[in-house]
């Protein structure tokens, strides 16, 4: 999904809220001009940004970066990668279900690379399955190793986060939000 994509879902989740820019940014703590630059396509989004926007309207991820044009149910066309500046490429496997109360990513850390997540919306839990290459996983403030064919559930409304060996890696990383979550599609 392009920028665009971003600005059009943001755009829309904040008018069916029914929030001004300014009511908005208290209920996200992103700045009042980071969501207008964002809004107006000015500004490439951080993945934290996303996520303090997305967990601060309690929706999933995916109801900023998927596309707003697809029906819930839809068969699921191929999602291209969202490169975020400076940080991990996501791309969605299967976007939010409202049924499920999950949505799945595709996660790409290059060689060495690292992530550090602040805490999700409350109840989401994350399982991350290692596809290839060695990762290790923060849980509970704690490193843990896991190689290819491996995989980790834990709590997400904590701080966590993820980092690559030397080989880099691949990653399914699906989000569970165990709260009711609606997507602006609903």
């Amino acid at each position: 999904m392009s920028d665009d994509g971003i600005t059009l879902n943001l755009r829309e989740i904040r008018s069916a809220a029914g929030l001004s820019l300014s009511k908005a940014a208290e209920v996200t703590g992103v700045s009042k001009a980071m969501l207008g630059q964002i809004e107006r396509g000015e500004s490439s989004p951080t993945i934290a940004t996303l996520w303090k926007i997305a967990k601060g309207f309690h929706l999933p991820l995916t109801a900023l970066i998927g596309e707003a044009t697809r029906p819930v149910g839809e068969a699921a066309g191929v999602y291209e990668t969202v490169q975020f500046p400076g940080s991990i490429g996501v791309k969605i496997v299967f976007p939010f279900d409202p049924l499920l109360g999950a949505e799945t990513f595709q996660v790409t850390l290059k060689p060495g690379q690292s992530h550090q997540s602040q805490p999700h919306d409350t109840g989401v839990t994350e399982e991350v399955f290692v596809l290839h290459g060695s990762m290790e996983v923060l849980k509970d403030g704690a490193w843990v190793a896991l190689e290819a064919g491996q995989g980790l559930r834990f709590a997400a409304d904590q701080p966590h986060g993820y980092r690559s060996r030397e080989t880099g890696a691949a990653f399914l990383n699906m989000h569970h939000y165990r709260q009711a979550v609606l997507t602006q599609r609903d």
